[in-house]
């Protein structure tokens, strides 16, 4: 009863979500995120029984017919919503909250220095952008949003909207991410223009105090 209770919760956070998807019957045929998901679930209990090789093994065959590659040993929280799919790639040692949006080819992996604990931990109400990558064992706060695109390389605290290369915070204490607002992200580079432009206004004020004396 848990596994169908879950599913259905997954179909209704599809339906909330995502204005193109008309009925639960379209999101469970169509949607390769909700299958990827359907099959995370008795391929972790598997991963944790110790039943490793049929895990992967299972979990392959999910990747091969969904194009998402979510690892056994990965947590997964409720309401994990994966848009489109393709080339998404989640870590053996991810941990994800409740109510995550996770957009195509986003990578939550290692960097290859870390053991253990090698992949990141991701918070809940999060949005991670198409083509972003969060790698390493850090936490990715409650309610933030990672712009697409974005290499983010370490903790990120709540309520932060994250862009860029390497990811750098352009915003604290922003609006919970429910609204899957993509577009309203500020610009890594206009912000850091910005910043430059007031330091030479200051500059050229004290440099003209300096002559004046």
């Amino acid at each position: 009863m848990g596994f169908i209770k879950d599913t259905r919760e997954d179909i209704r956070a599809v339906l909330e979500k995502d204005p193109a998807a008309r009925n639960g019957f379209e999101v469970l045929l169509c949607y390769p995120g909700i299958w990827a998901i359907i099959m995370h679930r008795p391929t972790h209990w598997l991963y944790q029984k110790n039943l490793k090789l049929l895990a992967r093994i299972i979990s392959q065959w999910t990747r091969f017919f969904t194009g998402i590659e979510i690892h056994p040993g990965a947590t997964i929280g409720k309401r994990c919503f994966i848009d489109h799919g393709m080339a998404v790639v989640i870590g053996e040692t991810t941990e994800i909250g409740d109510d995550v949006t996770i957009y195509q080819a986003v990578t939550l992996g290692g960097t290859g220095k870390d053991t253990g604990k090698r992949h990141p931990t991701i918070g809940n109400r999060v949005i991670i952008s198409s083509g972003a990558k969060v790698l390493g064992p850090f936490r990715v706060g409650d309610d933030v949003k990672i712009g697409a695109g974005s290499v983010v390389l370490k903790e990120i605290p709540d309520n932060c909207t994250v862009v860029g290369i390497p990811g750098t915070i352009v915003k604290r204490g922003g609006h919970p991410t429910e609204d899957m607002n993509q577009v309203d992200i500020p610009d890594p580079i206009a912000v850091e223009m910005e910043c430059l432009l007031r330091r030479i206004v200051s500059l050229e004020q004290k440099l003209r105090k300096m002559e004046g004396k």
